[in-house]
């Protein structure tokens, strides 16, 4: 049996277990391409996945990851906040990541905040396919990132029941803040 190990890797599994291919699947969040990777692996060379960021030196790496493994083709970058979704697609979306806080490596200064990751978090829902999943690694060790996780957490718990379930999970035995996972599921 394979450990849990931390909510990034919960988050993969419990992505893996809904996403096809030939799907569209969103990044909201692409950092260094580790979530796109995965995502591109899911979904196939017949799949789409579309991965935003704010910085780019996040889309470098994560075209040069995709790249070297052969993922490109089914990549589209978009340099933009992450709450501009719907700028970019309306509909026909089947899972969506968001890994929250600053890109590893990077200015520790650029991050996630509250406000654009609640509205990037919601117009994902709206163009969400019915039965589609959203995952959210949340990190509350880094200054900002409790509030953030917070302001997600009261903004989930409003969702009508009959439309979605949402699901948090925290590692309460790890030390240093371990990051916590929101899961949401879009109900037919």
């Amino acid at each position: 049996m394979n450990a849990l190990r931390n909510a990034t890797h919960l988050s993969h599994m419990l992505i893996s277990r809904q996403v096809k291919q030939g799907d569209t699947v969103i990044d909201a969040t692409c950092g260094n391409g580790k979530d796109t990777l995965f995502l591109a692996r899911l979904v196939g060379c017949s799949g789409r996945i579309m991965a935003f960021d704010i910085q780019q030196q996040a889309l470098e790496s994560t075209r040069a990851l995709l790249n070297e493994e052969g993922c490109e083709e089914q990549l589209s970058l978009i340099h933009d906040n992450h709450a501009n979704i719907k700028s970019y697609i309306q509909s026909g979306v089947s899972a969506g990541m968001f890994n929250l806080g600053y890109l590893p490596g990077g200015d520790h200064t650029t991050k996630t905040n509250p406000r654009d990751t609640v509205l990037a978090v919601n117009c994902l829902l709206e163009i969400l396919n019915p039965g589609g999943v959203v995952t959210v690694v949340s990190y509350p060790g880094h200054t900002g990132g409790l509030e953030e996780y917070a302001a997600l957490e009261s903004s989930l718990m409003n969702l009508p029941q009959k439309c979605f379930e949402v699901l948090t999970a925290n590692f309460i035995n790890q030390a240093n803040h371990p990051s916590q996972l929101l899961y949401i599921t879009k109900l037919s």
